[in-house]
């Protein structure tokens, strides 16, 4: 089976107030990218993934007039997926939903979330924690509540997936070099809570011997800034379970490839440009992570990268879909069930 995770840039600006998908000349949101030339660039990269089960990082937003589920499920008609059943869980306020595709030939899927009297509350209410270690804990909520799946095979094998999109620790909104910093420390804390969260909920279902997938954007990779020594730790490390026995650890080893020397190369799940700089940079921000279970038939793991991956490159129809696609590229792991 291949699960992925995909972060769609601005999927949303891809369908009419009434959800219809906007195949025309205007620009999306994409830097000199028609919505046309988007769709379309998205239309070949879902069907080269040719994956069971897609997350869908910054789907459809979901509101009175338009609603997600109805949206990515006209998507994939329009250009023959076999992912063609989609699901949410929790609406946001943010027009970046977190949602599912899956083949209902292959999965059955289900919004099951997790919570009530556990260690850890629901994903859509609060979680009290001392961020600042000064013996008043503060209320940490998510603004893209992560989802919880419960997926079961044909042969009735039972998985547990949780998608998320980790808040990002950009300075947004920052006047000065000093505002800048301060910000950044805020974001950086409140990422930290969030997998803190995160990790609690993964020790539930390690607990309760659940196969376990957790996927998505985490805005964060271990060496990915010079905050990480201030905290410690990075988020993914945080989730991932750096910090416990080897038997509870999930596995993702694009993480452990992104620790290497400073000069040595790195994976990439994302390609940004820097209007200051004039150029382009790469980040690791994408993970599919593994209960241990899942990791004993030798999964295989692939970032759909146009230049680092071979296969995406050999074939220039896809390598350039998947520049013009997203600012994000998906993430697959093959798993033996």
């Amino acid at each position: 089976m291949r699960i992925a995770t995909y972060n769609v840039e601005w999927f949303s600006n891809l369908f009419d107030r009434y959800g219809k998908l906007l195949e025309d000349d205007e620009w999306s949101a994409r830097y000199q990218v028609t919505r046309a030339q988007q769709l379309g660039a998205l239309g070949i990269v879902f069907t080269a993934l040719d994956a069971d089960v897609v997350t869908v990082i910054e789907a459809p937003d979901d509101n009175r007039r338009r609603h997600t589920v109805a949206m990515l499920e006209r998507f994939a008609r329009h250009f023959g997926l076999r992912t063609r059943r989609a699901l949410l869980g929790y609406s946001n306020e943010t027009q970046q939903e977190i949602a599912l595709l899956y083949d209902p030939d292959k999965v059955s899927a289900v919004h099951d979330p997790q919570g009530d009297g556990g260690a850890s509350p629901r994903f859509d209410t609060s979680y009290r924690i001392d961020l600042n270690t000064d013996a008043d804990p503060e209320t940490v909520t998510f603004s893209k509540p992560p989802l919880e799946v419960a997926l079961t095979t044909p042969e009735g094998r039972e998985l547990r997936l949780i998608g998320v999109h980790i808040k990002s620790k950009a300075p947004h909104g920052a006047t000065s070099p000093e505002n800048a910093t301060r910000i950044a420390i805020e974001n950086r804390r409140k990422q930290l809570a969030q997998c803190i969260w995160l990790r609690a909920r993964v020790d539930e279902h390690l607990d309760a011997g659940d196969s376990l997938i957790v996927l998505g954007d985490f805005n964060d990779g271990p060496g990915i800034d010079e905050y990480e020594k201030l905290f410690g730790r990075s988020g993914v490390e945080i989730v991932l379970g750096e910090h416990v026995d080897q038997s509870r650890r999930l596995r993702d080893p694009n993480a452990r490839l992104s620790r290497g020397r400073p000069t040595s190369a790195a994976p990439a799940s994302a390609r940004f440009y820097l209007p200051e700089a004039g150029q382009f940079f790469s980040a690791m921000l994408d993970y599919v992570m593994l209960s241990p279970d899942l990791c004993a038939d030798a999964p295989k793991w692939r970032i759909w990268h146009p230049f680092d991956d071979p296969a995406c490159y050999r074939v220039p129809e896809l390598r350039e879909a998947l520049l013009q696609a997203s600012d994000h590229f998906p993430v697959s792991v093959d798993i033996s069930l």
